[in-house]
């Protein structure tokens, strides 16, 4: 694709148009990578702006999962050294979320291991998102697994306004990457919490096998599903998975394909997430082609990114104002 297409694309994109599957192919093909990566800024900065939303999680209850997702490391079907624990305290979940806030993130989960929380489990989540919210004004969010709306309502009523479930990858990989439940599940549990008038954060891991024309796919699923917020994780192959041993992507596929998102997905956040450390390198230049979130501090599993190394980067290259995202306090974050 020339030049001239690639801005006849983000033209349109800007005019609130849409591409199709078969444009977004064509894109990726492009070897004007950089004017592709340049239109996806572009298209960023008139639909959501220079701020970037700062979230954060905490590892709330983690191992012996019974799902056999091949890039999980708190899967119980393989030997990977995990820590295992019960759901915290709620002077833990309390502790953590003061912190997070007293640092500018604008936004905190709790995420589970397991297929999902059972609802007794749920009722001492929402002691902790109850103690949150009498201390802080930082957004909650939520990430255990796949509830139904009885749950979902329990949570919301406790002043969590966004849940989050990724979809991983392209329906039509999902299947050789987890056999215990499926891509339709996690669809349904997005629905549900959609219907409770909650937003989703939901996005996938590039790096698993997927080709590029999946990737797009996954892309397509997201826009079908008006999702919010995308994070977009860089697979971190862990000792005793099944995808230990998986090849790096190169710079330019995770590039056009954070392009790609933005393409497809214009007005949702697209946020950086797990396997930052291994496009530490290339992460100024995503932020320069799509990016405008981020999970900040440490992950579920493995290490994440300084809060003030972040902020000083987003500073650096003029992207550290507040940010609008219908959190309670009406800017998600301070940089």
């Amino acid at each position: 694709m020339h030049i001239e297409q690639i801005e006849a694309l983000k033209a349109r994109v800007l005019a609130d148009g849409q591409i199709s599957q078969d444009e977004a192919l064509a894109l990726a093909e492009t070897a004007e990578k950089e004017t592709l990566y340049a239109a996806a800024d572009q298209i960023r900065a008139h639909f959501i702006g220079n701020g970037i939303d700062l979230c954060s999680i905490m590892n709330a209850q983690s191992g012996r999962c019974s799902e056999d997702c091949k890039w999980c490391s708190q899967s119980r079907h393989f030997k990977t050294g995990v820590a295992e624990y019960k759901l915290v305290s709620v002077e833990e979940g309390l502790k953590l979320a003061l912190e997070n806030r007293s640092q500018g993130v604008g936004r905190f989960s709790l995420v589970t291991s397991g297929r999902a929380l059972k609802p007794k489990q749920v009722l001492e989540a929402c002691k902790i998102y109850e103690a949150i919210g009498k201390h802080s004004d930082i957004a909650l969010c939520a990430s255990m697994g796949l509830l139904r709306k009885p749950e979902l309502q329990k949570l919301k009523d406790a002043g969590v306004g966004r849940y989050h479930c990724n979809i991983e990858t392209a329906p039509s990989h999902f299947p050789s990457l987890c056999t215990t439940h499926t891509f339709e599940e996690k669809q349904r549990t997005i629905r549900e919490a959609q219907e409770l008038g909650m937003k989703i954060c939901s996005g996938g891991i590039f790096g698993m096998g997927e080709t590029m024309a999946q990737r797009i796919e996954m892309a397509f699923a997201l826009r079908e599903m008006a999702i919010d917020s995308i994070p977009i994780n860089v697979l971190h192959p862990i000792e005793g998975t099944p995808l230990q041993g998986s090849a790096p992507l190169s710079d330019d596929e995770i590039l056009v394909s954070i392009a790609l998102f933005r393409f497809i997905n214009p007005k949702a956040h697209l946020r950086f997430a797990g396997g930052r450390n291994l496009i530490a390198h290339i992460q100024e230049k995503a932020l320069s082609a799509g990016v405008s979130a981020a999970l900040v501090g440490d992950y579920l599993t493995t290490l994440g990114a300084s809060i003030e190394q972040d902020k000083a980067m987003f500073q650096r290259i003029g992207r550290g104002g507040s940010q609008d995202d219908g959190s309670k306090t009406g800017t998600a974050v301070r940089s």
